[in-house]
């Protein structure tokens, strides 16, 4: 128990700190090239003039570097398979006992944070360079949906059929078996957590948001003694904070769709190990409200002509409302680790 505890936290502090030492080669390259949109995105998702953002963040968004969430996700793979080498090639050296990939349960996180990674960094490449058919450059949206879908189809066949996964736990209240509607409710929820990396928007706010998603996965996986899966939630924790600290306000870069997108998708997959897609919603709280406020804004403006919030998603209502930054991203903290702590609570029922 204690070496493990050990190994989760431990490997947490040193993706942290390596994450740390490589941020400035990151930050050279981004801002040597230019890597950020050239114009601020002036359009909404259904088309319509984005006035209200663009007076928030015409300045922002075109001198500030995006795609920067491969300090995760790089961070995290190197981490990954540094010390599964050492396992492999010195298995009697101290430091293998640091191995956390295993088939059963870090095989298939890390490859969708990858594949959902990188898929985010061609459509960062996409927005910087002014190109595709979204509202500012990036794939088109059809496009990454079919790509995500088709993810979520591979990780819920992996499920079923590799992992004989087909029950999802009601907390103090035991297993339901759902046969062959495991792989529908597999591919909703991953899309769902998809639709929420609308979080990226305003320094700092989605970095602390993951990042604490990500502790609470690490604290149910350890609960569960699934160790590896718990230094791998671990892991991608410690990177998010390395990556917060340079992200705060004033940030020096933003997380990106290779950051958003890979962490949502991963977050699905950690949820499903786990066995804890009914508490998701709810340590995810923050990705459910930021979603929601734009599923809600697009039906009201095709349905009822008007808009609900000034500006969606919620965080960007909440800045044409008048709210610093700041206070957004603080109190967006807090709500998510109120959530984070009832989820946590209501998975260990049982």
């Amino acid at each position: 128990m204690l070496s493990n505890v050990i190994k989760i936290f431990g490997l947490c502090a040193f993706a942290a700190f390596l994450a740390v030492l490589w941020t400035p080669l990151l930050t050279h390259f981004l801002y040597k090239y230019k890597m950020w949109r050239k114009t601020a995105r002036n359009k909404a998702i259904d088309g319509a003039p984005a006035t209200i953002f663009y007076s928030l963040h015409k300045d922002k968004e075109v001198n500030t570097p995006r795609m920067a969430g491969i300090l995760i996700w790089l961070t995290t793979l190197f981490v990954i398979f540094l010390f599964s080498f050492i396992a492999r090639y010195s298995p009697e050296s101290f430091l293998s006992q640091f191995n956390f990939l295993s088939r059963s349960q870090t095989w298939l996180p890390l490859g969708v944070l990858v594949a959902a990674s990188v898929l985010g960094f061609f459509d960062d490449i996409l927005q910087i360079l002014s190109k595709g058919k979204y509202i500012a450059g990036g794939i088109r949206f059809t496009r990454r949906l079919g790509i995500v879908l088709l993810i979520a189809l591979i990780g819920a066949w992996w499920f079923y059929s590799k992992l004989g996964f087909s029950t999802i736990h009601i907390p103090g209240n035991g297993s339901i078996e759902l046969g062959l509607w495991y792989l529908p409710l597999f591919v909703f929820v991953m899309l769902a957590c998809w639709s929420g990396n609308v979080i990226d928007g305003i320094d700092g706010l989605a970095g602390g948001s993951f990042a604490i998603m990500f502790g609470a996965f690490t604290l149910i996986a350890f609960s569960q003694t699934q160790y590896d899966l718990a230094t791998f939630c671990a892991v991608i924790a410690g990177t998010t904070l390395a990556f917060l600290w340079f992200n705060i306000p004033p940030a020096r870069f933003y997380m990106g769709e290779t950051g958003s997108i890979g962490l949502t998708a991963t977050l699905a997959v950690v949820a499903f190990l786990t066995d804890s897609v009914l508490v998701l919603p709810i340590i995810a709280g923050l990705l459910v409200l930021e979603s929601s406020s734009v599923i809600l804004q697009l039906l009201s403006k095709k349905f009822l002509h008007k808009k609900i919030f000034l500006c969606a998603p919620l965080h960007h209502h909440l800045e044409a409302k008048g709210w610093g930054r700041d206070k957004i991203v603080m109190r967006a903290w807090i709500l998510g680790m109120v959530f984070a702590i009832i989820g946590v609570a209501i998975r260990l029922l049982g």
